[in-house]
């Protein structure tokens, strides 16, 4: 651990001094351990994934916060990966309103038909109406057709990592107007 009054390694601080190169070094030497971190938090290994690849970029925008007297370069990202896998839980609890709506097809006919339930449900499909085509479509075929992300892509003919962020974007979206508008009650 780098503390106060050790100095900092090589690649330390070509990355703390923003050096071309610095960041392939220090995501290859520290990107295990925040992806066993990432991984031990999240469900899903491609959550896990994604938390490594914000942490890196966070902290590479961030880098000139880092303070060696509080920890090495390894405590400060694994904290930073820590705090991005807590904000995709909370996320994903926070969206858990807007899946069930879109999942919902309606109710059986022998029972009566909630207000709220069609409310909510022409909240969500107003709300996809207003994102751009290609998250439009993306969502529609993730939660009406079920489809994987990997099925998606192949599809769409979109790159995986594209799917991921429409479907991640799109999910953003329909989160601020359901809320905006009083769905998550």
């Amino acid at each position: 651990m780098t503390g106060a009054g050790q100095t900092l390694d090589e690649t330390t601080k070509s990355f703390v001094a923003g050096e071309e190169g610095a960041l392939r070094a220090v995501y290859e030497r520290y990107a295990p351990a925040v992806l066993r971190v990432a991984a031990a938090s999240l469900p899903s290994r491609p959550d896990a994934e994604d938390v490594v690849q914000t942490t890196f970029v966070t902290a590479w925008r961030k880098r000139e916060s880092y303070d060696p007297a509080k920890g090495s370069l390894l405590v400060w990202l694994l904290t930073i990966a820590r705090r991005r896998a807590v904000d995709v839980l909370r996320s994903q609890g926070r969206q858990e309103h807007v899946v069930v709506a879109l999942h919902s097809t309606g109710t059986p006919s022998d029972e009566p038909v909630r207000p709220e339930r069609v409310v909510d449900r022409m909240v969500v499909l107003e709300a996809i109406g207003e994102l751009p085509p290609h998250q439009q479509r993306v969502l529609l075929l993730a939660f009406y057709d079920d489809l994987t992300h990997e099925q998606i892509a192949a599809t769409t003919g979109l790159p995986l990592g594209t799917v991921k962020s429409h479907l991640r974007r799109g999910m953003v979206r329909l989160r601020q107007r359901w809320e905006a508008d009083g769905g998550a009650r």
